[in-house]
């Protein structure tokens, strides 16, 4: 693999073919003048620079760019839930602004009030203390901070090839070459990671879900490193990977006990997922598990201001002394009215609910492509958070990688906007506003892209 092109467990990558051919393919329009003064502008980084187009106006699923494109946005960094400029939402900020625009730290207000206990009477049971910060990273950094406190102990297990924020912290725990390589060295000692569940293609040569034969060996991992550790202070993961990657049945729960007898925390990273995106309001509503952590971020803003939190058990409030998060905006009036006001959306047009049901639709969907196109080697998914494996050769699952660029292009220029991740999987994630006959919009043209490789 080239040295330019990042390991793959990351989005789809900016230095590609594809992405080459994609620029000069709007060279001569009004993007690219944009695009380029972007670049003259930012420092560069993987996954965003260049960028695809210039973003002119963003309204419930779809994207208009500065030439008048438009894209279904089947990606939208999981900020979307409620889509794109949603009208109560703006109507709620432009009220908050007008009667409190802001409150300095050391203060509080009631707004900020009416947000910790809206999320603690949705949390997942037993969680009912709540931390504030303007991003999902920030909101793990203060889970492991806490977590430290807590235990009295430092280290961590967690996954490779996950994600959990862009800060030190986040990418010590974090398993993406992309945030850990190089000159992001050294970072926090004693995290330690075990191998993630991803059973078509399983890191412990296994051949399938058949947990008869793997008797859950990625769980068991976990259990191991435990006990060999001995003294480990907190498991993160996502309940769900955002690859997307579905548990083994039982794999949560056998992990809570795990932490259970070894006296570690769990906690749940639900910043992707949660609020709804999987057919349930937190990821792990699906599976026999409660976190002793909970993080949220992304959509809790309503695709309009950046909020995270952070919600734990109360037995966990044990920093009163120190500083855990501290953070300038933490009780920002207008930022707590974005995200209590989402959540009100959410619970009021019931998106979880339809989130379940075009889910469901979409995921039939593209089992029947799968039956007509052996280029796709395996549909996984639940919810709204969907995954498309493409290989060249389904025997030994040799990932499709080229093909996947190529299809993301080209899906873009038929007017629909998604990722991929791991090379080779195109990941489907459109906001829960989505009504079934978009959906089939969105894969009409997804399955005339996939049937140019096949």
């Amino acid at each position: 693999m080239s040295k330019d092109i990042h390991h793959p467990s990351e989005g789809d990558s900016n230095l590609s073919p594809g992405r080459a051919e994609w620029s000069r393919s709007i060279a001569d329009g009004k993007s690219a003048g944009l695009v380029a003064s972007d670049a003259d502008h930012f420092l560069r980084q993987a996954l965003s620079t260049p960028c695809l187009a210039a973003i002119t106006k963003a309204e419930g699923i779809w994207l208009e760019d500065a030439d008048g494109n438009r894209y279904m946005d089947f990606h939208g960094n999981n900020v979307h839930h409620i889509g794109y400029g949603n009208q109560r939402l703006i109507a709620a900020l432009k009220k908050q602004m007008d009667e409190l625009p802001f409150a300095p730290r050391r203060f509080t207000n009631q707004t900020a009030i009416d947000l910790a206990a809206k999320l603690t009477s949705i949390a997942p049971k037993g969680l009912s203390k709540v931390l504030l910060s303007t991003g999902g990273s920030d909101a793990n950094e203060m889970a492991l901070k806490l977590a430290r406190a807590a235990t009295g102990r430092h280290k961590t297990i967690s996954f490779w090839d996950s994600f959990h924020g862009a800060g030190f912290g986040g990418a010590s725990v974090g398993g993406e070459a992309l945030f850990r390589s190089g000159p992001a060295g050294p970072l926090l000692p004693g995290s330690e990671h075990v191998a993630p569940f991803s059973c078509y293609r399983c890191p412990y040569g296994y051949a399938g879900p058949d947990l008869s034969l793997c008797k859950m060996t990625c769980a068991e991992m976990v259990r191991y490193v435990l006990e060999k550790e001995g003294d480990v202070a907190a498991v993160i993961a996502e309940p769900v990977r955002s690859v997307p990657y579905l548990p083994p049945p039982g794999f949560w729960r056998a992990v809570r006990q795990a932490c259970n007898d070894y006296g570690a925390l769990l906690i749940f990273d639900d910043i992707p997922n949660g609020l709804g995106k999987t057919g349930r309001m937190f990821s792990s509503d699906h599976f026999d598990a409660v976190p002793d952590i909970l993080t949220l971020g992304k959509a809790l803003g309503g695709g309009i201001l950046p909020i995270a939190a952070m919600i734990a058990r109360p037995e966990l409030d044990v920093m009163a002394d120190r500083a855990l998060g501290h953070y300038t905006h933490e009780k920002n009036p207008v930022t707590c009215r974005a995200a209590l006001t989402t959540i009100e959306i959410i619970e009021d047009e019931g998106l979880v609910e339809n989130a379940a049901k075009v889910g469901a639709h979409g995921l039939e969907r593209l089992n029947d492509m799968k039956d007509r196109l052996p280029i796709i080697g395996d549909v996984r998914g639940i919810g709204l958070v969907m995954g498309v494996d493409l290989v060249e050769d389904a025997e030994v699952k040799t990932p499709a990688m080229a093909a996947a660029d190529r299809i993301l292009y080209r899906a873009l220029k038929k007017g629909l906007n998604f990722k991929t991740t791991m090379g080779s999987v195109l990941t489907l994630t459109p906001p829960l506003i989505i009504t079934i006959q978009e959906m089939d919009q969105a894969l009409d043209i997804l399955e005339i892209c996939i049937a140019e490789e096949a």
